[in-house]
């Protein structure tokens, strides 16, 4: 884009974060909850470095990338932006097993979606192997959904004991995908994912803090149910998204 389209969208993005930071608030207050302990995660899939770099000087800090190539992709393009900083990239889509190495390598802020047990234990090994100890979510299928992966809330509880055994990873809180455009279902899984929580938080050192859990068409509800991390990626980058 051309330097006056580029100073539109600029003055979009800042624009829409000033109503989306209002509308969590709102949400958090309604709640009775601090609305600072909610993090919004601008989720960059849609956009290129330019997006994001567009984004940060929009007051956004801490992003978002579904594919491990594609976190990679930003990280290196924001090499050549030093004054993006700081930054936080966090990993938000499914992740299979042979892309582990990749992912560990561009070492994301948090994996939301540590979704069974077999992949904990192969970033487990892989991060052991590195010297590291990589921030995970565990990610829950709530709704009973067949097309979405996670941990079915019985299978989190069976499961729990060895995943905070696991070296090389450290159990942040949990993470979840509510059913689309049913904002009853959505505010059951939401809610779902909190009583969870509540439920393990005793038997982990952490207390799980971090609830990952609302998209563009859901954040609020997931806010007022308790979320403290919302995922949004359309409703940022996308000037024809339009707040309802």
């Amino acid at each position: 884009m051309d330097e006056e389209q580029a100073q539109a969208y600029g003055a979009f993005l800042s624009q829409r974060r000033a109503e989306l930071v209002e509308r969590i608030a709102s949400a958090a207050r309604r709640a009775s909850r601090d609305p600072r302990d909610v993090t919004l995660a601008a989720v960059s899939k849609t956009v290129d470095v330019d997006g994001v770099v567009a984004a940060w000087h929009a007051g956004y800090r801490v992003f978002a990338e579904n594919r491990p190539q594609e976190l990679t992709r930003k990280l290196a393009g924001l090499a050549a932006h030093p004054e993006v900083s700081p930054v936080r990239f966090d990993l938000i889509g499914n992740l299979q097993t042979n892309k582990v190495n990749q992912v560990l390598a561009a070492a994301p802020a948090l994996i939301h979606s540590i979704s069974s047990l077999h992949l904990a234990a192969a970033v487990s090994k892989r991060a052991d192997a590195r010297g590291l100890c990589v921030p995970i979510l565990l990610e829950v299928n709530v709704s009973g959904e067949a097309t979405k992966s996670g941990f079915t809330p019985q299978g989190m509880r069976e499961a729990l004991d060895e995943l905070l055994g696991l070296p090389g990873i450290r159990v942040e809180g949990l993470m979840t995908m509510a059913p689309a455009a049913d904002a009853t279902a959505a505010r059951r899984s939401f809610c779902g994912l909190r009583e969870l929580r509540d439920e393990l938080a005793p038997a982990t050192d952490s207390g799980l803090p971090t609830l990952s859990c609302g998209m563009s068409g859901d954040f609020e509800i997931a806010v007022e149910e308790g979320s403290t991390l919302v995922r949004l990626g359309r409703i940022v980058f996308s000037p024809e998204y339009l707040l309802g």
